[in-house]
């Protein structure tokens, strides 16, 4: 790290934007750049990449962070498990390294959601975190004691791929871009709430607008927003008995229903192996921000 400035730059590589931070060492974002993701282009992604952490740059040695759908494979230094497919495959960490010319440390998305929130957002006083994105995917991170936990699969709070648990009112046999069928991720993303909406009402919308038909009163969306509630409960549930986090914070366009902080607790008394629980639901601070300042804050 440049001892004359002790800034970091975040990189948040999304499927949609690249957005980019110069954050200083108390976390205040001194500049922020967003530019387009080129759409499949592995060579331009990484021009994009280039050009967005000069714009940012007050000094050439400054190291970088960069958050990205999929891991590191640690056999083969691979990218994989992206929904953005083209960097399945691809050595991306070392072909952004040698892009950029300065160190490059890298990790999934939800981790830098999860390390931000942990480092000086909603679960900043917390030993053990559980950081949730809910949105067109479902992702997870874990931090303790401020540090990720990366796992030697390479793979920890990846808890949107296991099985979703069987519930009422839950036809099976939703296929996951993944391969296997009826991942949590097909059930509890933005995606899966619509089409469980589609599949009781025949009429295709999206998330914000079931949200919003519920809030009208409409039956039809009230019962979908109910069963989605509990699935996500019992869904938590399993997080919450293995690693008994102290907090698990949520991000993504549904951590923004209000209703799922007054409803997800006494729906997780169901499930939860416990006579008690003490696990705070929190929704992150920095919000949309969240992952690109946990990619700055890979550097300590």
């Amino acid at each position: 790290m440049s001892q004359s400035t002790n800034h970091r730059i975040g990189i948040d590589l999304g499927g949609t934007k690249i957005e980019g931070i110069l954050i200083d060492p108390g976390g205040e974002i001194i500049r922020r750049e967003r530019v387009p993701t080129p759409r499949e282009d592995y060579p331009l992604i990484l021009e994009s990449v280039d050009r967005l952490v000069s714009s940012l740059q007050v000094d050439p040695t400054i190291p970088v962070g960069i958050g990205t759908p999929g891991s590191i494979s640690h056999i083969s230094s691979l990218m994989r498990n992206s929904n953005s497919r083209c960097l399945n495959g691809k050595p991306l960490l070392t072909d952004l390294e040698s892009q950029l010319s300065v160190p490059v440390r890298l990790a999934n998305d939800a981790d830098c959601f999860t390390l931000s929130e942990a480092t000086d957002g909603a679960a900043k006083d917390s030993r053990t975190v559980f950081g949730v994105i809910l949105g067109t995917g479902v992702g997870g991170g874990i931090c303790i004691d401020g540090k990720l936990i990366d796992g030697v699969n390479g793979i920890s709070g990846e808890w949107g791929h296991n099985p979703m648990p069987q519930m009422p009112k839950m036809t099976p046999g939703r296929a996951c871009f993944c391969g296997n069928q009826d991942c949590i991720e097909t059930w509890i993303a933005g995606p899966g709430l619509s089409r469980s909406y589609n599949e009781r009402t025949g009429e295709k919308i999206d998330a914000p607008e079931i949200v919003k038909r519920q809030m009208t009163g409409e039956t039809a969306a009230d019962d979908v927003l109910e069963n989605y509630y509990d699935q996500l409960a019992a869904a938590l549930s399993t997080v919450i008995n293995i690693i008994d986090p102290d907090t698990i914070v949520l991000g993504g366009g549904l951590s923004n229903v209000e209703q799922l902080y007054q409803r997800l607790p006494d729906l997780l008394a169901k499930y939860v192996f416990s006579d008690h629980i003490a696990t705070r639901l929190v929704q992150a601070i920095h919000g949309d921000s969240s992952g690109v300042r946990g990619a700055a804050w890979l550097w300590p």
